[in-house]
């Protein structure tokens, strides 16, 4: 997703880079010695890959991640030249694309690795994934000293440049079994040869499980000021939110007591009020569960969502308060003394921080600050 330069429309984000490079720094300094790359799958979390990259890589991330072939094509045409790791097997198809653009696979099977080596590209470097405990994806720890040796075999044409494994549960500081997952990777990691990288932490382990740190640590939702969890929010306060999400008031009408709004006319105003429209809706990732218990920010207040919230609009309950066409609308972020965060939203919805930016959808125009 490209970020603007002017909003298309009267709903849009601003990503906000000095909060983006301030977290990079955050997660630096937790992360030390260790390098950081930066988690830019799924758009970075929804905030704009094609801007949010580079501006990691100036702040001094020294790699990017990506989940999918085409992220890293997409940053690769875009210019950026770190390394891009892929953080899963892709489909054979895709491989060959993967490795013209110099992107860095990661295998957990043999069929993957004898498919690499079947591209005949010289000295390509592929990380090994060792499923620890989340039991998503990688290889069983029995397997990897065989699955090196299948690496090993395929030279000159694969090297075994890293091995890694992800963190179930970091961002629950004394559930022992991130412990236990460490342990399992360092008994498979000792019956490998040496690797010049080895990473293991995510924002969470980066945050609050130093011995997880190793090479680099992998920095996602952290970098996007959102805390990876409850359990580790007191090590989150630094962090600065990136995306604000903003629009503005369309309508605005006098509406009286006891009438019902919006679809199924399952609010009831409780006294005459000022009903503020705001252009923005599902359609946009304003999930309709918001409806009537989500807050929005208008002249500096919280200003209660009311009635059910539509594909392209919501209304917004004002009291006796002035409110007029035009005025400024903070859904997701900071207006005066109040403040609004995706933490919120997510408390609302029964899920979490990530899920909020990711589901901001493009007909949201990002602005880059």
């Amino acid at each position: 997703m490209s970020v603007a330069t002017a909003p298309a429309r009267w709903a849009w984000a601003e990503i906000d880079l000095p909060a983006l490079e301030h977290n990079v720094g955050v997660m630096r300094r937790f992360a030390a010695p260790a390098a950081v790359w930066a988690v830019v799958k799924a758009d970075a979390y929804g905030h704009g890959a094609l801007v949010v990259g580079p501006a990691a890589v100036a702040a001094g991330c020294e790699g990017l991640c990506v989940a999918l072939t085409q992220e890293g094509v997409a940053l690769r045409e875009a210019g950026v030249d770190v390394p891009i790791l892929v953080l899963s097997e892709q489909p054979v198809d895709d491989l060959p694309n993967l490795a013209a653009h110099g992107l860095t696979p990661t295998v957990t099977t043999i069929e993957a690795i004898d498919a690499l080596a079947a591209l005949r590209v010289r000295g390509l470097s592929v990380h090994l994934k060792i499923d620890t405990g989340m039991h998503r994806v990688g290889a069983h720890p029995v397997d990897a000293k065989a699955l090196a040796a299948g690496i090993a075999a395929h030279r000159p044409w694969l090297q075994l440049e890293g091995v890694y494994t992800h963190l179930a549960v970091a961002d629950e500081m004394n559930d022992p079994y991130t412990r236990r997952q460490v342990d399992r990777f360092d008994a498979a990691l000792a019956e490998l040869p040496p690797v010049p990288l080895v990473h293991v932490a995510n924002s969470a382990g980066a945050m609050a499980h130093p011995s997880a740190h190793r090479s680099f640590v992998r920095a996602g939702i952290a970098l996007y000021g959102i805390s990876p969890g409850p359990g580790v929010d007191h090590l989150a306060a630094e962090l600065r939110p990136v995306m604000t999400l903003r629009s503005r008031v369309s309508f605005v009408k006098r509406v009286p007591a006891s009438e019902r709004l919006s679809y199924g006319l399952r609010y009831r105003l409780p006294a005459a009020a000022n009903v503020a429209t705001v252009p923005v809706g599902y359609a946009d990732g304003v999930r309709r569960n918001l409806s009537n218990v989500g807050d929005v920010l208008i002249g500096g207040r919280r200003r209660r969502i009311i009635g059910s919230i539509t594909m392209d609009q919501l209304m917004v309950e004002c009291g006796d308060d002035p409110v007029q066409r035009g005025d400024d609308v903070v859904l997701i972020g900071r207006q005066g003394d109040e403040r609004i965060t995706a933490e919120e939203w997510a408390a609302h919805l029964g899920t979490i921080g990530y899920e909020i930016t990711c589901g901001i959808t493009t007909r949201v125009p990002r602005l880059k600050l």
